[in-house]
């Protein structure tokens, strides 16, 4: 290996400033982006769309976080695997991931479900669903596959991952973050060596294993996965044959490994802060909306203000954000809140919210710990607290949500930590008119 063909990460790795990683391994890496998945746990949210494509943080999709990271770390080729609801995920990898690589080729292409095998399946699981492509993925050339989930939030360089998987040897490596024993409860744990080998698996297990020389912390998996090509593919052949493991990850290709392959583990750490780095599964309607609103804290564990790792999305064409009227009983005001472009706040309160872009709050009308996405009205007199609202809805006058948690229960969807969900469907059902005055 020349020096010419390598890098020298320098404060962005933390205590790995000094080491060198090789330049042409995101050239020769595949990522492929699950994005099939329905997210049922996020109830309304996912009736009529694909969990990655859900709005985040005001003008994201939640895809475009994994997306942002394989460009900011250099990866060229990614393949989005896509089923559920796909339509509006299509639509916006389209408008806003369409660009190309230097030999004209498309930088992000999607892979529908598109029952190639000749049992004319839909995906039946993450590995199924690479196994159903592998005549196009396999056309990539890639040495190294890295596998990634479409619907989780964090920043990372996958260059170091990649660099520690090559440099270790190992079949496969799997990404993991530090939790508390009662989150890992929802994700699979790591049992691994002092090396960081993996020696145990247990998909969402009642009593996690807990770190060496830790009481209360787990390995969890990231659903971040590095392959050897080669041996990815042989092994998905093999599950398809019945001769290895079966149709997903977590509960079938991961078990399968250990201890019969070489399986590492790479843990996900700010090194500065020698802490866990931001990681976060908004498979929950609470965590969610707590992810949302994590956005709006003074120094926020999340920053999407960073040029150093910029977050890309497709950018609606929208003017800017105007606040109108300044009278004591109505003034067009919003305070630690995020609101985006194309949004009219007039003569309404917003505090403590995320509002997507091209929405209006009419007067006189309080909403405070809200999560609302693009597209919505918001009639006059209304209150709203700790409401997520779907796109596309309009909240008639005078409506109260978020105050009577039994109400609430009877017309919307109350998650367990008592966030309200509030789509169009059920204001329809509600069978008030856009200008009545609620009761």
């Amino acid at each position: 290996m020349t020096s010419s063909s390598l890098i020298e990460a320098r404060g962005r790795f933390g205590k790995n400033k000094d080491r060198m990683f090789d330049l042409s391994l995101p050239h020769r890496t595949l990522a492929l982006v699950l994005a099939g998945g329905r997210g049922s746990r996020l109830a309304g949210l996912t009736d009529w769309r694909a969990k990655p494509a859900v709005p985040f943080g005001g003008k994201y999709r939640l895809i475009d976080f994994a997306l942002s990271n394989c460009l900011n770390s250099g990866i060229g080729r990614v393949g989005i695997l896509t089923q559920y609801m796909s339509h509006s995920l299509n639509q916006h990898v389209q408008q806003g991931w369409g660009m190309t690589t230097p030999d004209g080729a498309p930088l992000m292409q999607l892979l529908p479900a598109q029952q190639r095998t000749k049992e004319h399946n839909w995906y039946t699981g993450t590995a199924d669903a690479i196994y159903q492509n592998l005549d196009i993925i396999r056309g990539y050339g890639a040495e190294y596959v890295l596998v990634l989930a479409g619907d989780h939030i964090y920043k990372m360089d996958y260059r170091p991952l990649i660099h520690a998987h090559v440099e270790s040897a190992a079949d496969m490596t799997i990404c993991a973050i530090e939790t508390d024993v009662q989150e890992a409860k929802q994700f699979g744990v790591l049992g691994v060596d002092t090396d960081g080998s993996v020696l145990r698996f247990s998909e969402k297990p009642a009593e996690p294993e807990t770190i060496p020389g830790s009481d209360n912390k787990c390995l969890s998996s990231m659903g971040v996965y590095v392959f050897n090509a080669k041996f990815l593919y042989q092994e998905l052949i093999n599950g398809h044959e019945g001769k290895g493991s079966g149709d997903d990850f977590g509960k079938d290709v991961i078990p399968s490994l250990i201890g019969n392959r070489k399986v590492m583990s790479y843990a996900f750490r700010d090194e500065e802060k020698d802490e866990a780095a931001y990681w976060r599964d908004v498979g929950t309607l609470d965590a969610f909306w707590q992810a949302n609103l994590e956005l709006i804290d003074v120094v926020p564990p999340l920053n999407l203000y960073d040029q150093n790792w910029p977050i890309r999305t497709f950018a609606t064409q929208a003017p800017p954000a105007k606040f109108v009227f300044d009278s004591e009983d109505r003034c067009g005001a919003a305070v630690n809140s995020m609101i985006c472009d194309g949004c009219i706040v007039s003569g309404a309160r917003i505090s403590n919210s995320v509002v997507c872009n091209n929405v209006t709050a009419n007067e006189r009308t309080e909403i405070d710990e809200c999560v609302i996405l693009p597209d919505c009205t918001i009639g006059e007199g209304c209150k709203l607290k700790c409401v997520v609202l779907d796109r596309h809805c309009t909240v008639p006058n005078g409506l109260s949500i978020g105050f009577d948690p039994a109400l609430d229960a009877q017309r919307f969807h109350v998650s367990e930590g008592g966030v309200v969900l509030v789509t169009q469907k059920m204001l329809d059902e509600l069978g008030l008119r856009d200008d009545s005055i609620a009761a």
